[in-house]
């Protein structure tokens, strides 16, 4: 481990870069991947049953956010190894944790990522094909394009997308004409007087972008090339940036919430179909074209995250199985300049995965998500953010980083938050499950 240190530190290697707008794009990517139509749905609920009243705990999400994955670029960055080589230093249980989940979660995200980017191609298009096959549409052209394309297409393409999304929530916020005195009274700590005020507000700071995409932004952050510690700074850039731009279309969808929904006291389903209702309301507010202009942005927000996954998750499993072989040859740990030569893009890993993330899940478009499956794959993800936070918090305190990058106190801080905050949420995740109908 000592000479992955050294070279990841040495002088020549490592000379700072300044930071620069023009370095930005791991931070887009996981923002697009990050915010998917169901952080969208959430936000707009709590504007409509709230009002602006939980404007802060979107913002602290935000914030919350920023520490976790400027921490796991740091620890790409400082190490000059990958965040799964690093878990698998911290015992076994890591690696069976991270397999079970990549294999039962790509299942049932599968499906659910292609069914939320193929409900507005079936809006926009109505009468064409079956929301199955607009699905099944999605997922193909997801795969085409990853397989195809290495990062730098890939970033791109995510650039516009977010593009495309930024200026539709912007656009629909101004259009709905925000109260700016309650949205700034919004910015208050304050909780609803309500039952369960409480998880409510912790499940809107935690969902806003919080899955496996900010684990794998140290994973895009190499793509991009970035491998010592010369781009820390550039780094840490590029991660505001990406949850700024997080934060600005979250608050721009609880203003949608707040003044649509809210004001006129309408309700809208949870998931993706509350998306459909929301463009029904809006042509009635405003008309088709407005209607059709937040379709093409739903439509943005939820390929963005589909194609994320596609391959941000397909870069991490084929971490997993290069490091696996490399435990039988006892060869050593998997560099980060690796990821970075593109070969993991082309890797049989890398596309095995985007397979399994596309036609096996197929078979729960037709036949609806199995029972059992979905409470696993819950519970699964529940688990999986504080996982993230507190073997973070472990491997930036020990001496597997080197000494000048390891966390100081606001980042221990900021993490050991976050750890508690996904505890609370994934214990809530998991006694909410109906287990009395599990066994």
């Amino acid at each position: 481990m000592s000479g992955t240190t050294e070279s990841s530190t040495d002088e020549p290697v490592s000379r700072p870069r300044k930071s620069s707008w023009k370095y930005i794009g791991p931070g887009i990517v996981v923002a697009a991947t990050g915010v998917g139509a169901g952080d969208l749905v959430a936000t707009l609920i709590a504007g409509s049953n709230f009002g602006y009243t939980l404007l802060w705990a979107a913002v602290l999400g935000c914030v919350v956010k920023i520490s976790l994955a400027e921490a796991a670029g740091r620890w790409h960055l400082s190490t000059g190894r990958t965040l799964f080589d690093g878990w698998a230093d911290l015992g076994r249980w890591t690696t069976w944790f991270f397999v079970v989940y990549v294999v039962i979660w790509g299942f049932v995200y599968g499906a659910a990522a292609m069914s939320s980017s193929g409900l507005p191609l079936q809006a926009l298009f109505p009468g064409v094909m079956d929301l199955e096959w607009w699905s099944i549409l999605t997922g193909v052209c997801g795969l085409v394009f990853v397989w195809f394309n290495k990062y730098s297409v890939f970033e791109k393409v995510m650039t516009v997308l977010v593009g495309v999304m930024f200026v539709v929530t912007v656009y629909l916020a101004i259009r709905v004409t925000p109260n700016l005195g309650d949205a700034f009274a919004g910015l208050l700590p304050v909780l609803p007087d309500e039952k369960d005020s409480i998880l409510n507000t912790l499940g809107l700071i935690g969902g806003v972008g919080g899955t496996i995409t900010i684990a794998a932004y140290g994973y895009w952050v190499n793509a991009k090339g970035w491998t010592n510690t010369g781009w820390m700074n550039v780094m840490r850039l590029d991660n505001r940036v990406a949850y700024i731009t997080t934060g600005i279309f979250v608050v721009a969808m609880l203003i949608v919430g707040a003044e649509l929904l809210h004001s006129a006291n309408v309700a809208i389903a949870s998931g993706d179909k509350g998306l459909v209702q929301l463009g029904d309301i809006l042509e009635k507010e405003y008309g088709q074209a407005t209607a059709t202009f937040f379709l093409v942005g739903f439509f943005a927000t939820s390929f963005t995250s589909l194609i994320g996954v596609w391959h941000g998750v397909s870069l991490m499993f084929a971490d997993f199985v290069e490091r696996y072989r490399r435990n039988r040859a006892d060869a050593g740990g998997v560099t980060g300049e690796e990821v970075a030569s593109g070969a993991r893009e082309r890797s049989l890993p890398f596309r095995l995965y985007l397979l399994w993330l596309t036609f096996p899940p197929m078979v729960l478009l037709f036949q609806g998500q199995p029972f059992r499956l979905v409470i696993i794959y819950g519970v699964l993800g529940a688990a999986f953010m504080p996982f993230l936070a507190l073997t973070l918090v472990w491997l930036l305190n020990s001496n597997r980083t080197p000494r000048e990058w390891r966390n100081g106190k606001l980042s221990n801080g900021m993490l050991v938050i976050s750890g508690l905050l996904f505890l609370v949420l994934a214990a809530k995740q998991v006694i909410d499950q109906p287990w009395a109908d599990f066994f």
